[in-house]
């Protein structure tokens, strides 16, 4: 993990292993990147959201769905960074891409907060 850490802020190091793959896959690899940032910064405009915008959800709530919707894009940013190298390094390698869990359990996470604010709206648990 500290050497792919590490690679996150050297990425020219990475060119060091294997060969060159088609431009097409390390572009592809790039677009998956910039994908991943987005969907941290809309979990992040989504906590600032909650935050702003349910000012009558019970405060403990509506702190704890802003940390949540905040550290969830936080961790979407690392996450991509860190999924970049991995595949590139994979492809340099001709290995297979590395899989990863975090697609699904963000989602589930993301499902349940959403379920949650709106069950809690609905029924009226404001201050």
């Amino acid at each position: 993990m500290g050497q792919g850490i590490r690679l996150w802020f050297s990425p020219a190091r990475v060119r060091e292993e294997g060969t060159t793959p088609d431009y097409r896959f390390s572009l592809a690899n790039e677009r998956t990147f910039l994908a991943w940032l987005r969907t941290g910064l809309a979990l992040v405009g989504g906590g600032f959201a909650v935050d702003q915008f349910l000012p009558r959800l019970h405060g403990s709530l509506r702190l704890a769905f802003t940390v949540v919707l905040l550290v969830g894009g936080a961790l979407c940013a690392l996450r991509a960074v860190n999924h970049w190298v991995r595949c590139e390094r994979a492809m340099r390698r001709g290995e297979d891409l590395p899989l990863s869990r975090f697609p699904a359990v963000l989602a589930l996470c993301v499902g349940l907060l959403a379920a949650a604010v709106v069950v809690l709206t609905l029924i009226g648990w404001t201050n």
